[in-house]
């Protein structure tokens, strides 16, 4: 698997993959599809995104990993969104995207990583737990787009925890 940056040209693919995700509906918070401009605009070159890098398998983009400032967190904190192709699944990609994002995270000053992740979401929480995410703390009843009421869960990543943070297998 390859890491690299994340360039405007990926935005058509990248969306498609997101885009999938929220129609299956689950696990992201994201309840509407983004076209390949909007998508470019969130995550890749507007106002908000900080970093945003994909993996690449087979000559295929199979996820993305993103660092934005998207509503206004504190100094020194940005939130990061994490997206795997859902078909063919590819093991390993949020692992594999995770060293570019702190390294990003390390170069931008940050002291954060703030993941905010639906609480129905198993695989995501579980996902952040493993990379040393620790959970801090809980918006609840959350309602989704039909009114169903759904908690959050916000974890953080200690960026330059003393001894290092690394992620668990």
């Amino acid at each position: 698997m390859h890491i690299r940056k994340a360039v405007a040209s990926d935005a058509e693919e990248l969306s498609a993959l997101l885009n999938e995700i929220i129609r299956a509906g689950g696990t992201t918070a994201l309840e509407t599809p983004l076209s390949a401009a909007e998508f470019a605009d969130w995550f890749i070159d507007g106002e908000f995104p900080l970093a945003c890098h994909v993996a690449e398998h087979n000559q295929a983009l199979v996820g993305f990993q993103s660092l934005s400032l998207y509503g206004d967190p504190p100094k020194g904190v940005a939130d990061i969104a994490t997206f795997a192709r859902m078909n063919p699944k590819t093991a390993g990609v949020g692992r594999a995207l995770f060293p570019a994002t702190r390294a990003a995270a390390e170069e931008f000053g940050l002291d954060f990583i703030n993941a905010t992740i639906r609480a129905d979401n198993v695989s995501g929480l579980g996902y952040y737990a493993k990379m040393g995410f620790e959970t801090y703390d809980r918006v609840v009843q959350v309602p989704l787009q039909d009114g169903t009421p759904v908690d959050r869960i916000k974890k953080r990543f200690s960026v330059n925890a003393m001894g290092g943070t690394t992620p668990r297998a």
